[in-house]
């Protein structure tokens, strides 16, 4: 893990890159409440610094969430994608609930992991963050998996949810102008914010039902002289109507493999114009159906990429929708922060912890052993046949644990040391 951060420590000072290990470890090691207090007691280094130093490291050390992010991502693409192949970004918002009058940015918001009785809406109060998260396979997983590596917060009055992921797509685009990044993003993306993008970058999504599409006017494809004609050019053909106007064409049956099963579908495909949104620029409308199951319309400025592997791109999509999952329920965003910076960071900071831990993981933490331990200590999970983001959790704890209590250390371990160590195994158990 320490030669696995040795990129990061260009982003702090030699001051801040302790703080930063500690905390990081901190936070992986906190079996319980991964507060701010909480990553400074289970780092080990509540008897050697001050607390505060562990506050001040979120509200005024000097460090950028993006800069650290951006190294994230090269250890990412470094580690976890094949050279010079297209690289999947999922983004999407989410909510971390927050409690007190002075939080920086709280306010109440849609929260789609909100519990509530049917006809109620899904709404909590706390921090919203736009983040951007790369889609990757991994060998011992079933699954693609997101791995969020930019995010920024959302406050009410400053840019919309939508300028923010342009920014953080543009980002991206930008460290990695040789490679082809595919967008994948729900339905609130899909809109004129994400219009104009670098020319390495496309974007999937859901396409509304009441689109108004059209067809490519010869003209656009190859423009007329213009000289002696009066008025502009063309820019529209003749209109198609709605995605499901467009499924009563002949379609293809093919194959699909989506969410973990196999099924078979008709798609339906037309390159076109969604003038109201992408206006003169070419677009692909792909319409899935399937027995039994409503249709599904996407809309692609990638026109060269067959129809079922945007399908199967498209429903990759569902990793960061599990990564916000797994972030929520490991402790990210527990910590009680107010001031500005310290809001901005602190989520960044867990959800960019999250990717080392995959990270690692995959590079000195994976053994088929962890599949068989968990079941054996848990023989519910009949089906159970790869790792989640918990084992890895739990697995690097053991590892940090088993550094930090070395059985050449010739002192006793104090009591609240070794109800350190049994909460960890008991978490892992659970």
């Amino acid at each position: 893990m320490t030669r696995l951060l040795e990129p990061v420590r260009s982003c702090f000072s030699a001051h801040g890159f302790d703080t930063f290990t500690a905390l990081l470890a901190g936070l992986v090691a906190a079996p319980a409440r991964r507060t701010v207090c909480g990553m400074f007691t289970a780092s080990g280094a509540s008897g050697v610094w001050h607390h505060s130093r562990a506050h001040r490291f979120f509200a005024s050390t000097r460090w950028c969430p993006d800069q650290l992010g951006l190294v994230v991502l090269e250890l990412v693409i470094g580690w976890l994608t094949p050279a010079r192949a297209p690289i999947t970004v999922a983004i999407d918002d989410t909510l971390f609930r927050r409690r007190g009058r002075k939080v920086y940015a709280a306010c109440w918001a849609y929260d789609g992991s909100r519990q509530v009785a049917a006809g109620q809406t899904k709404l909590s109060r706390g921090n919203s963050f736009v983040v951007a998260a790369i889609v990757v396979e991994l060998p011992f997983l079933d699954r693609p998996i997101a791995l969020p590596v930019l995010a920024r917060l959302w406050r009410p009055g400053g840019p919309t949810k939508t300028a923010l992921g342009r920014e953080l797509i543009i980002l991206i685009a930008r460290s990695h102008r040789d490679r082809v990044i595919h967008v994948v993003a729900d339905s609130a993306y899909i809109c004129k914010a994400l219009r104009h993008l670098p020319v390495n970058v496309t974007l999937t999504g859901p396409l509304p039902r009441n689109a108004a599409l059209w067809e490519i006017h010869p003209e656009l494809d190859n423009p007329p002289c213009m000289r002696g004609r009066r008025g502009r050019p063309r820019t529209r053909g003749a209109k198609i109507g709605t995605p499901d106007q467009l499924a009563t064409t002949p379609g293809d049956t093919v194959t699909l493999t989506r969410y973990g099963r196999t099924a078979t579908a008709t798609i339906h495909e037309r390159r076109c114009l969604w003038y109201g949104v992408f206006r003169s620029q070419p677009i692909r409308v792909i319409v899935v159906r399937e027995p039994h199951r409503p249709s599904l319309a996407l809309v692609t400025t990638d026109l060269r990429t067959p129809a079922d592997q945007l399908v199967t791109r498209y429903a990759s999509r569902w990793a960061i929708e599990v990564a916000f999952s797994d972030a929520k329920h490991t402790g990210v965003g527990e910590a009680r922060n107010r001031t500005r910076l310290a809001v901005e960071r602190t989520v960044p900071f867990g959800l960019q912890a999250q990717t080392l831990v995959v990270i690692w993981y995959h590079l000195a933490g994976h053994s088929p052993r962890v599949i068989s331990e968990h079941r054996n200590r848990a023989r519910w999970y009949t089906t159970k046949t790869h790792p989640s983001y918990h084992d890895m959790v739990v697995k690097l704890r053991r590892v940090l644990i088993a550094a930090q209590y070395r059985a050449d250390r010739t002192q006793e371990l104090t009591p609240e040391q070794i109800q350190t160590i049994r909460l960890a195994w008991a978490d892992s158990a659970a």
